[in-house]
């Protein structure tokens, strides 16, 4: 057996500091994840991984602060109206979100993220935010994970005390949501310009997503020059119109994040897989996310309860992918790390 030549000269390019093609991520991407070949792409994400993030892992948590039929119908959401998980608002109270957030602090997240429903009031949201940050160490670190913005909204955000924001073209945008693609381009733009850090990855990942979209959706966020990428799988919603496709498997989805990682090139420090996995840890991802409150995969109001992994369980699952996790502020959000 025998690895491809092109493969190894694909990853040599990434280690010498070159951003490869589409269609080199492609030719990526078509491989037999379970041959030597695909071994072996694994093992260099995992490698230029470790080497970029110096061997530190990080755990973000993230706070889920309501839940309601929201009228963007992303198909893959528990959220959409269409989907009628949940037909009534739940909002977490601002007590609720403060202990959350000290809890998590405490527990050692390198970042907080609080998340809202495309539909949450935005001058609500930057209040709360407010009072939250008052509570909270001064070099937390602090993304804000809400729907779309423009440039005053950017700057509220950085006014409230956020150091970035996480945002996604998504796999079906515009098909299977309610949202247009530019729409989701505008507000890159107006984080960017505002100078909110974006953090960004290849979502929601279903079977009979073909390589040509996913392609695409990589190369659309590095044009993005966020400070992470990453991959995320489709949870099955009950009910929902691409429950029928089914989910792809842990596998899969290392695969995927392996791909991602060297497409974003050599030096960027961070890369996701969510939700946390060993596999992923293993396959070039650094970055899990805590999840409480809600969450739009989640049929559970209280996340915590269900999908929802503590900061504990992903320092763990770390641990065991033998990383060092980071102590401290995220370094992953941080003005140096972009493309």
């Amino acid at each position: 057996m025998k690895i491809d030549t092109k493969i190894k000269d694909i990853i040599a390019r990434v280690i010498d500091g070159y951003l490869i093609t589409k269609d080199e991520i492609i030719y990526l991407l078509r491989i037999d994840h379970h041959s030597i070949n695909g071994g072996f792409i694994m093992a260099a994400a995992n490698e230029i991984n470790r080497a970029a993030s110096k061997g530190k892992a990080e755990v973000h948590a993230q706070i889920g602060m309501n839940l309601s039929p929201c009228p963007n119908n992303c198909s893959f959401c528990a959220f959409a109206a269409n989907n009628g998980v949940f037909k009534e608002r739940n909002e977490l109270g601002v007590e609720d979100i403060i202990q959350m957030a000290i809890k998590a602090e405490a527990s050692g997240a390198n970042a907080i993220f609080f998340m809202t429903t495309g539909d949450y009031p935005f001058g609500k949201f930057t209040e709360i935010s407010k009072e939250v940050r008052e509570k909270l160490r001064s070099d937390t670190v602090t993304i804000a994970n809400i729907g779309d913005f423009g440039l005053e909204e950017g700057k509220i955000l950085k006014d409230a005390g956020y150091t970035g924001t996480y945002h996604a073209l998504r796999i079906g945008e515009g098909r299977d949501t309610n949202i247009e693609p530019q729409t989701r381009l505008d507000t890159f733009k107006a984080a960017r310009e505002t100078g909110l850090l974006l953090g960004t990855c290849v979502e929601p990942v279903g079977p009979e997503h073909s390589i040509d979209e996913i392609s695409e959706k990589i190369l659309i966020g590095r044009e993005a020059r966020p400070c992470y990428s990453g991959a995320m799988r489709r949870i099955s919603i009950p009910g929902s119109s691409l429950e029928k496709y089914g989910i792809i498997s842990e596998f899969c989805l290392a695969y995927l994040v392996s791909v991602v990682r060297l497409a974003m090139g050599r030096d960027l420090t961070g890369n996701c897989t969510h939700e946390p996995n060993l596999l992923g840890a293993t396959a070039g991802a650094n970055l899990f996310w805590a999840e409480v409150g809600t969450n739009p995969r989640d049929t559970e109001v209280e996340t915590s309860k269900g999908r929802g992994l503590g900061v504990a369980s992903c320092i763990e699952m770390f641990k065991e992918a033998d990383f060092e996790i980071l102590k401290g502020p995220s370094v992953i959000y941080s003005e140096r790390n972009i493309i």
